[in-house]
Parts: structure tokens; C-alpha cells; sequence
């Protein structure tokens, strides 16, 4: 089992102001690790802003934990540098780092009591027994759990260890904060709450969050920005909504919720060929005749009204090959001959299902919208 988490206080910090925008208050720059003959992470460069909430997220293997325990000290990197607020940390032991850190598994002690968990941190930096028991008193209600301080680990429920867990990491208010993947070992009612509890936690205290995933709709729900990550290097970094809607390789459109993959060939820098139809598509620079694949995501499928249908920009009829009910809305699968009998999964609201009689076997049209019809080169980098 892990060790306990691990502080150093006492280092300073950057304002916007003193830079005059956002703060590089983490700065990761040309970053290696090799074990051995394998390589975890292929020169990896990052900033993050002073109070940012930044999601490591990607497939098991990526090198996003490999990541986040090289900025801890628990890895040491084969090449690069690492700073937060200015100062080189690079060869810093853990315990001359200032950051808290919260592990999949708790690492709580069994053996000692809530209070003397979230303690545990503080009797390093603070002699005075009474400042303890009141810090430790703010902490427990921060995370919303006052009562439960003489209580011992196994008497709490899983969604309580987490919280305690991590007002262990911020008892002596670290400049970082570090999240391994907190939230896997949670029910999904629990993780949904505990996600929602984090993040208001972080805008209330404004520290600094790295926090490591492979769950997309943690990273997109609680991330100012996402790292998406893949064999060793950074696919993309933005936002959430940039990440899911401006993907910059197919590996990012594909691993970021769902999406229709074809594949086509280029027509012009705005129209790709598959089957019998011309679609309109986002303009590229990949050349006439060349093999692509068209990225469209299942809720951009627009089904028309018989009427709307002749004017729309690609509007193409479609049979509803299945249909599965998913409670807040209908996922449908559309074949279509002037595709080629190529399938595609759609997402359509209750209302529109009602509103139009869709069900498994009928016929429909449906509009591909222009703007949401990405296309990328076969190797998948953005055409």
C-alpha cells in the first residue's frame, strides 16, 4: 500500500499580476522517462496556471501516472526540468516539494483515528497541540464530515475515506494538489457527487490541481483544461469543450466520447465521397483523391421532417437498422445505400423520436451538418 501523503509547505507563489496574465506557476519542459528499453514519456512540455484544474487523461500505459509522480518526486525523470512558482524542483527529494497528494487507494492509517490521519501532515510543520486540533476541526468540516473525527477508517464508508483522504493532503495548505486517479474505486452515484465536491472544494480554495484519469467524463466535467495523453506523449491540450469538439487527431476524437468513423475520399478542400453521395465537410488541406476518414460525432446526426429534407445541405435517407433506449435519450443505428450500406450510431432525443415516429425499420432523412463533419488523414492527424 502507498505511503501516506506527502507535504512540503513554505515555498512562494506567482501572481497573474506579476506576469501579467495567467501564471506558469507549474512549468514541465522537454520531460523523458525511460525505464529501461521503454520509453513512458517522449519529451513532454506543459504549463499549468497558478489555481488551474488540469485533468491527465488517456488509455492505461499513456504515461499519465508516470507524469504526475515525476512532478511529486516519486519518479525521477531521465531528461527535462521541472519548476513551480520559479524555483527549479527538478532533483528535489518528495519532501522538499510543496504538494499534497491523494491516492487511488486512501493510504490512510488504519491504525489511527480520522483526526489523527489528517493530523498526521501537520505535526511536522506545528508544534502547538491546540492549532492542530483546530485546523483539523476546519478541515473536517471543509470536506463536510465533522462528526466523524474519533471514528477509525473502517467504520467510514468509501466516499468518506476519499474525503478524508484528501483533507489529509491539504491540512498544511500546499501550493499543489495531487489526485491519482481518486474516484476509481467508487460506485458511480458516488463518484458523481464526489466530483461535483472536488471541484467546488478547488474554486473555494484556488490551489493548484493536477488530477490523473482515464474517466473522460471526469476530466470534462471537472477540468479548467484536459491533457490528453497517448504512448508517452501529449495528443492535445484545452478545454474540455475544445478537446471535444475541435479534437486535434482522431485518436483525441475517438477517445473523448463516441464517434462515427468513415471512411472516404477527398472530393475538395470541402467535400470527401463515400458510396454514391457528396458530403459538404470542415475545410482541409488533404489532397484530391486521397483515402480519409470522415469523424462525426453521434449527437450532431440531425433527423429532418420530411419537408425540411430537399432543402438541407447533406440530407440523405436512412433505415433505422436497430434502436436502444438509454433513458434520457435513443441511440439509433442508420444504414443508408447512398453511403455504401456504411452504418452510422446516432443519438436522438426522446422528443424528437416522438415527434417523428422513428423506431427500429422505418425510413427517415437525416442532415450531417457541414461544421460537424471532421475529416482526417487515414494515419489520423487532422486533414
Amino acid at each position: 500500500m502507498p505511503g501516506p501523503p506527502l507535504h512540503c509547505p513554505g515555498t512562494s507563489t506567482l501572481t497573474a499580476s506579476q506576469s501579467g496574465g495567467p501564471a506558469a506557476y507549474l512549468r514541465v519542459a522537454n520531460l523523458t522517462k525511460n525505464f529501461g528499453p521503454f520509453t513512458a514519456l517522449k519529451d513532454v512540455s506543459l504549463d499549468v496556471a497558478l489555481g488551474e484544474f488540469v485533468c491527465f487523461l488517456g488509455p492505461s500505459g499513456c504515461g499519465k501516472t508516470t507524469l504526475l509522480r515525476i512532478i511529486a518526486g516519486l519518479e525521477t525523470q531521465s531528461v527535462g526540468r521541472i519548476e513551480q512558482a520559479g524555483r527549479d524542483i527538478s532533483n528535489l527529494p518528495p519532501s522538499q516539494r510543496d504538494f499534497g497528494i491523494v491516492f487511488q487507494s486512501y493510504a490512510l492509517f488504519p491504525n489511527l483515528t480520522v483526526e489523527q490521519n489528517i493530523a498526521y501532515g501537520l505535526q511536522s510543520v506545528e508544534r502547538d497541540k491546540a492549532k492542530i486540533r483546530a485546523r483539523t476541526a476546519e478541515l473536517l468540516n471543509l470536506v463536510g464530515l465533522p462528526e466523524q473525527g474519533p471514528k477509525y477508517p473502517a467504520q467510514l464508508s468509501g466516499g468518506q475515506q476519499q474525503r478524508i483522504a484528501l483533507a489529509r493532503a491539504l491540512a498544511i495548505s500546499p501550493g499543489l494538489l495531487l489526485l491519482d486517479e481518486p474516484l476509481s474505486a467508487l460506485d458511480a452515484k458516488v463518484r458523481g457527487y464526489l466530483r461535483h465536491e472536488i471541484k467546488r472544494l478547488q474554486r473555494r480554495l484556488g490551489v493548484t490541481t493536477i488530477m490523473v484519469t482515464h474517466d473522460q467524463e471526469e476530466a470534462l466535467s471537472m477540468a479548467d483544461r484536459v491533457v490528453v495523453m497517448n504512448d508517452g506523449v501529449i495528443e492535445q491540450i484545452g478545454t474540455p469543450t475544445e478537446i471535444y469538439r475541435e479534437p486535434a487527431s482522431l485518436f483525441v476524437a475517438d477517445f473523448i466520447g463516441s464517434m462515427n468513423k468513415l471512411r472516404v475520399t477527398v472530393a475538395d478542400q470541402t467535400h470527401v465521397k463515400i458510396g454514391t453521395a457528396t458530403l459538404a465537410c470542415r475545410s482541409h488541406g488533404l489532397a484530391k483523391k486521397a483515402e480519409a476518414v470522415l469523424a462525426l460525432r453521434p449527437e450532431d446526426v440531425i433527423p429532418l421532417e420530411s419537408a425540411d429534407a430537399a432543402k438541407a445541405v447533406n440530407a440523405y435517407p436512412v433505415k433505422v437498422r436497430d434502436m436502444e433506449f438509454l433513458g434520457s435519450h435513443w441511440r439509433a443505428w442508420l444504414t443508408s445505400e447512398a453511403f455504401g450500406g456504411a452504418e452510422i450510431d446516432c443519438q436522438f432525443s426522446i422528443n424528437a423520436v416522438r415527434r417523428l415516429d422513428i423506431s427500429q425499420g422505418a425510413s427517415l432523412s437525416i442532415q450531417l451538418p457541414q461544421d460537424r463533419v471532421h475529416v482526417f488523414t487515414t494515419e489520423g492527424r487532422r486533414g
